[in-house]
């Protein structure tokens, strides 16, 4: 019984510990975030923010209702959040606007804000598909 629960043991403690020992220092972060409400996406850029400035590159993939924050048109409603996003990419994060759903939502290239790059397959997977990359979905 006590073998039986042993290998129990070191059989989850491998589950456990091996994403610890895959995850390297910098890998990079890719935040899929599709929300426009005020406090989860303020905390997906903010959590961003923070692994960012640990050294890990930082992507954040506007689609959906947060499409609304990477556009001039929704300064008024979502300042804090826009004010978060020019800081990331003022420290070298890449914001990447999910193109049909900012023509879903009536908006064009022109309406981005500063710094907010439009996506595509290779600007979009270069970031998703980098070696290492965890994502994070709000």
């Amino acid at each position: 019984m006590l073998k039986k629960l042993f290998k129990i043991l070191v059989l989850a403690s491998v589950f456990v510990v091996s994403p610890l020992v895959l995850s390297a220092a910098n890998d990079p972060l890719f935040i899929n975030l599709s929300t426009d409400e005020a406090n989860r996406s303020l905390m997906a850029i903010n959590f961003g923010k923070h692994h960012s400035s640990t050294g890990h590159p930082l992507t954040i993939f506007l689609n959906d209702k947060a499409v609304i924050l990477g556009v001039k048109a929704g300064s008024s409603k979502h300042a804090e959040q826009q004010q978060a996003l020019s800081e990331v990419i003022n420290t070298g994060a890449l914001v990447i606007m999910c193109p049909p759903c900012l023509k879903q939502a009536g908006y064009s290239e022109p309406d981005l804000v500063a710094g907010v790059k439009l996506g595509g397959p290779k600007v979009t997977g270069d970031a998703l598909f980098k070696d290492g990359t965890k994502t994070m979905s709000w």
